[in-house]
C-alpha cells in the first residue's frame, strides 16, 4: 500500500471532477479573461513595490552592475515561467504550484507548498500595503495633508526610530513613538493607510474579475507611463563617472542583492492560479507568462541602469524610495512626486494581483479537502470565492496594521522560491505527452534537451568555480548557519547530477531547479529560522485537520 502522505490526485482525475462540477449545475467561475488580460495582470502583479523601493538596497550593494541581477533573475524566472507554462496547459485549473505539486509529488508535498505560496501571496502583501502607506502620505504631504506619525507606521519600527533619535542627538518631540497615545501603558501605533488600502483592494477583488481586470490593466498603463517619463527625462542627467567601477564590490556584492531583486520578480505566477477564468488557458498562460516577464525585465534593467548613472551607488544606502530620491538629489521634486503617484499605482495593482491569486489556491486546496468547505464556496452573483477572499483580506490587513516589513521580504523570497524549485522539479516527474491535443491542437511543451551529461558538466562548472567558497562553508558548519545552506545545496546538486544521468533528466528544469535552488541560499539564515518555524506550524495544521478530511483519503 503506498504511502497515504504521498498520495496523489492525477490530471485525469483533476479534470474529470472539474467538469462534474459543471455538469451538476455548480455556480462557475466567469472566463472573462484573454492573453492580453493576463499579460497585463503578470506586469501588474511584477511591477510594483520592488521596482520602487528594494531595488534601492540592491543598487547599494551591487552598484551598476546590479543589472545583471536582474537579467540572471528573470532568466531564473524564464526557466520556471516554462515550467508553469507546461503545468498550466496540462492541468488548466486554479491552484497554481498547490495543484501541480499535488499531481507529481503527492498530497503532503502539495499541503508544504500552498502553505508556502501564503508567504508569497498573502504574507508578502503586507510588505506592498506597508509601501503603498509611505508613498501615499508623502502625496498627502505633497499637498500640505499631514497624518499623525503614530498612525502610519508600526511599533517596532516606531520604537527603533525614537532610540536612534536619543542616541543621536536627534529631536523627537514629532516621531510616532512620542506622539502616540497611551492605553494601559502601551503606546497605541498602527499603520491605517496600510490597512485601508488592502480592505479596498479586498472588496474589489471580492466583487469580480471583470471588474479587477478593469482596474488592473488601467493601473498598469498609467504605470508604464510614468515609467517611461522617469527614463526619459533621467537619461539627461546620467554621468558617465558614476559607472565606474560598474561592479564595485564583484559579483559577491551583486547577489547580495538576491532578495531584493527577486522580490522584484514575484507575482508571474500568479497568473496561473486564474486557469478558471480565462477564455483559453491552455493557449493563452504560456504566452502571458513570458510576455509579462520580457516586457518587466527590459524596465528593470533600463531603470537600474538610470538610477546608478544618475546618483553614485554608495548613496543608496538605507534608501526606500530611490526613484523619488534621485530626482529629489537633482532638485526635480516634481519628477519625485509623479514616482510617488506611479508607486501608489503600482503597489495597488500588486496588491491586486495577489488578492486575487491567494483565494483561488485556498479554494483548490478546499475542493480536495484540505481546508474547511467554506473556504471553496464560490459567491452566488459574483463568481468569486467569496469566503477566502474575505480571510485573505484579514491574514494581509491585520499583519499590515502592526509589522514591520524587512524580516518579511526575505520570508516572501524563501516561499516563492521554494514553490518555483517544487514546479520544476515536479515538470521533471510528468510523462511525455503528444505535441497535439484531443481537439488537434499544439499543446505547450518545454522543448526537450537530454540533460544526461550537460546537468553534471554545469554541477561540476559550478563546483570549480565556486570551489573555496564551498570549502569554507564545509569546514565552518558549526560557526556559520550560511554555510550549511551552501552545503546542503551542494548536496543537492551533487543528487540533481546523479538523477540526471541515470534518469535523463530535461535541461531547462534541471536548471530552473538548480538556480532557484541557489538563489533561496543567498537569502540570510536568520530568515530561514523563521521560515520553518512557519513550515512546522503548516505541519500541524495539516496533520490535525487536512489529513483526515482529505478526498483521497481511503483510496
Amino acid at each position: 500500500m503506498a504511502n497515504p502522505l504521498f498520495r496523489k490526485k492525477s490530471v485525469e482525475r483533476i479534470m474529470r471532477d472539474h467538469a462534474q462540477r459543471e455538469a451538476d449545475g455548480h455556480q462557475g467561475m466567469k472566463r472573462t479573461l484573454t492573453v492580453r488580460d493576463l499579460t497585463f495582470l503578470g506586469v501588474a502583479a511584477v511591477i510594483g513595490a520592488g521596482i520602487f523601493s528594494t531595488v534601492g538596497a540592491a543598487a547599494y550593494e551591487g552598484g551598476p552592475g546590479v543589472v545583471f541581477l536582474f537579467i540572471i533573475t528573470a532568466a531564473v524566472c524564464g526557466l520556471t515561467a516554462l515550467c508553469y507554462a507546461e503545468f498550466a496547459g496540462r492541468v488548466p485549473v486554479s491552484g497554481s504550484a498547490y495543484t501541480y505539486s499535488y499531481v507529481t509529488f503527492g498530497e503532503v508535498v502539495a499541503w508544504i507548498i500552498g502553505w508556502a505560496l501564503i508567504l508569497e501571496y498573502a504574507i508578502g502583501n503586507v510588505v506592498v500595503a506597508i509601501s503603498w502607506s509611505s508613498y501615499f502620505t508623502n502625496i498627502l504631504a505633497g499637498f500640505g495633508l499631514h497624518l499623525p506619525a503614530w498612525l502610519t507606521t508600526d511599533p517596532l519600527g516606531a520604537e527603533e526610530t525614537f532610540k536612534h533619535a536619543l542616541a543621536t542627538g536627534q529631536a523627537t518631540d514629532a516621531l510616532a513613538w512620542t506622539t502616540a497615545p497611551m492605553i494601559g501603558g502601551m503606546h497605541v501605533i498602527m499603520n491605517i493607510p496600510a490597512a485601508l488600502i488592502t480592505v479596498l483592494v479586498t472588496a474589489l477583488v471580492y466583487i469580480g474579475i471583470h471588474e479587477s481586470k478593469k482596474a488592473a490593466n488601467l493601473m498598469v498603463i498609467v504605470k508604464l507611463v510614468i515609467l517611461a517619463a522617469v527614463a526619459l527625462i533621467g537619461l539627461w542627467y546620467i554621468k558617465g563617472a558614476n559607472y565606474v567601477p560598474f561592479l564595485p564590490n564583484g559579483m559577491g556584492g551583486v547577489l547580495k542583492g538576491v532578495s531584493a531583486v527577486f522580490f522584484a520578480y514575484i507575482g508571474f505566477d500568479a497568473i496561473s492560479t486564474t486557469a478558471e477564468e480565462c477564455k483559453d488557458p491552455q493557449r493563452d498562460l504560456p504566452r502571458s507568462m513570458m510576455y509579462a516577464l520580457i516586457i518587466c525585465t527590459v524596465i528593470y534593467c533600463i531603470t537600474a541602469l538610470v538610477l546608478t548613472g544618475m546618483v553614485p551607488y554608495a548613496e543608496f544606502k538605507g534608501v526606500m524610495d530611490p526613484l523619488a530620491f534621485v530626482f529629489n538629489k537633482i532638485n526635480l521634486p516634481g519628477v519625485g512626486f509623479a514616482v510617488s503617484v506611479g508607486a501608489v499605482l503600482a503597489a495597488t495593482s500588486v496588491l491586486l494581483v495577489f488578492q486575487l491569486g491567494q483565494p483561488r489556491i485556498w479554494m483548490s486546496m478546499s475542493r480536495d479537502g484540505l481546508l474547511p468547505p467554506r473556504f471553496g464556496h464560490l459567491h452566488r452573483k459574483f463568481g468569486t470565492p467569496a469566503f477566502a477572499t474575505v480571510i485573505t483580506g484579514l491574514v494581509v490587513g491585520i499583519p499590515a496594521l502592526f509589522a514591520p516589513s524587512d524580516i518579511i521580504t526575505d520570508l516572501t523570497s524563501i516561499g516563492t522560491l521554494f514553490a518555483f524549485t517544487m514546479v520544476c522539479g515536479g515538470v521533471l516527474l510528468l510523462p511525455r505527452l503528444s505535441r497535439m491535443d484531443a481537439q488537434g491542437r499544439k499543446r505547450f511543451q518545454i522543448p526537450y534537451i537530454n540533460g544526461r551529461f550537460l546537468v553534471p558538466l554545469l554541477v561540476m562548472v559550478y563546483f570549480v568555480l565556486d570551489r573555496e567558497r564551498l570549502l569554507t562553508a564545509v569546514t565552518s558548519m558549526h560557526l556559520d548557519r550560511q554555510a550549511v545552506l551552501l552545503t546542503a545545496f551542494a548536496a543537492f546538486a551533487v543528487g540533481t547530477a546523479v538523477q540526471s544521468f541515470r534518469r535523463r533528466y530535461s535541461l531547462i528544469p534541471c536548471i530552473g531547479m538548480l538556480s532557484c535552488a541557489y538563489l533561496m541560499i543567498e537569502i540570510p539564515a536568520k530568515s530561514w529560522v523563521v521560515f520553518f518555524g512557519w513550515m512546522a506550524a503548516g505541519l500541524a495544521v495539516y496533520f490535525l485537520y487536512s489529513r483526515r478530511h482529505s478526498k483521497l483519503r481511503g483510496e
